[in-house]
């Protein structure tokens, strides 16, 4: 599992919204002080937004602002990886060989697979929504000490 700490910057009545600092490779990465993409990475400070389940712990446990630790199991990632991104390019190359008597209908074809996968992925997501199998859930609540001493 893949531990990730963020702050709370919604609360809903099924899960939360939690803010993370994107991490670059440059932390990993050989050149250190030779790239400028860490600086630019810096300058930029992407974050981004996560909707996480709460684990059954009620919604007034949280207020916005709130340090919390979330859990991303590493299979989810692969999996959601591979649906992402390989079943609309299965369904383009299929649509582009079902209808593929000439080069025109070749591309119709390969467009409307790529448009079914997509809607395929879209539904998949819509149907996983509050699946605890398939979603980034809520490891540790921090205390509101634990936040202050993380902002300063």
């Amino acid at each position: 599992m893949i531990f990730e700490t963020g702050v709370v910057v919604a609360i809903e009545s099924d899960g939360l919204w939690v803010e993370t600092i994107q991490k670059s490779a440059c932390e990993v990465c050989v050149a250190e002080k030779g790239c400028g993409q860490k600086f630019l990475s810096k300058l930029a400070g992407k974050t981004t937004r996560i909707r996480v389940l709460r684990n059954k712990l009620s919604p007034e446990t949280f207020s916005v602002g709130q340090s919390v630790t979330i859990g991303i199991p590493e299979d989810v990632i692969v999996m959601a990886s591979l649906l992402v991104y390989l079943l609309p390019i299965v369904g383009a190359v299929c649509g582009a060989s079902i209808f593929g008597a000439t080069d025109l209908q070749s591309i119709g074809g390969a467009l409307a697979g790529l448009l079914l996968g997509g809607m395929a992925v879209n539904l998949h997501s819509i149907k996983k929504r509050n699946d605890l199998r398939f979603n980034p859930v809520l490891i540790e609540p921090q205390s509101e000490t634990s936040t202050l001493n993380l902002q300063h």
